[in-house]
């Protein structure tokens, strides 16, 4: 996650220097848009080969999006935080993690990567580029779902960030996956990708109008994890660091120092 100790002169010898903005933020656009892809690729992949059934096909969206997740987050991680998802970047400037000035590119590139991989999916398949979805998720069970899904997410990144960075992208994958499954909505939990599965009249679409309910929801839900993960653990000041979410540049420099026997 963009935060920790900064590149610059002041940087140990063998430590990059931390990305740019430019570099931080194509790679959110990118890794947004492979996850899509696999969002939606799997799904249409899992329809047509499920012939009919709706349990199949979920199991095979589900583990494609999981898998896709720990790869993605592993790859884009030490260059842009791996956040995919505007509810996690607002929580990590809310905290301390992300500038906030950096918070509208972050936000604006992973809407466009996520319409650019609903795009790329649905040219791999034949699909027309973008179609309004007709898929009905609606309901206050299909809402409460969104919030339960998102808070779940984002205490799961904060409580495994906090000991181990390391273990962020099998968290949250391992998390996903069975959110797919215990959640009405099957666990959207990111307003970019609500968004552009809406233009997705396929197996993991949402109908338009619904929604800014799930996004509402999703907001709600990050909010709330995230102010009562800042109670839970220690914040700046306190006794021990205020955690951050996906692989910090902090780590690898204390790696170079202790390698080094240097003083931290």
């Amino acid at each position: 996650m963009a935060g920790g100790a900064c590149g610059g002169a002041g940087t140990p010898l063998g430590v990059s220097p931390r990305p740019t903005l430019a570099r931080r933020v194509v790679a959110e656009a990118v890794g947004t848009a492979l996850l899509l892809a696999a969002v939606v690729g799997s799904g249409i992949m899992g329809e047509r080969l499920a012939a009919g059934n709706v349990a199949i096909a979920l199991l095979a969206n589900t583990m494609a999006t999981g898998a896709a997740l720990v790869a993605l987050i592993l790859t884009f991680g030490p260059i842009s935080g791996a956040h995919f998802n505007p509810a996690v970047t607002l929580a990590d400037a809310f905290q301390g993690g992300l500038r906030w000035p950096d918070v509208p590119a972050y936000v604006v590139v992973q809407v466009i990567g996520a319409f650019g991989g609903v795009a790329a999916a649905h040219l791999m398949f034949g699909e027309p580029i973008f179609f309004a979805s007709r898929h009905a998720r609606a309901g206050g069970a299909q809402v409460f779902s969104e919030f339960v899904a998102t808070f779940g997410l984002l205490a799961v990144i904060w409580g495994c960030a906090r000991l181990n960075a390391s273990r962020v992208p099998f968290a949250v994958a391992a998390y996903i996956t069975a959110a797919y499954w215990f959640t009405a909505s099957t666990s959207f939990a990111n307003p970019a990708v609500t968004l552009a599965r809406s233009a997705s009249d396929t197996f993991a679409g949402i109908r338009p109008a619904d929604a800014p309910a799930f996004i509402a929801a999703q907001l709600a839900g990050a909010g709330a994890a995230t102010s009562l993960f800042r109670w839970l653990t220690p914040g700046p000041g306190a006794e021990t660091e205020p955690a951050t979410m996906v692989h910090t540049e902090r780590p690898a420099v204390e790696r170079s120092l202790s390698q080094r026997g240097g003083q931290r």
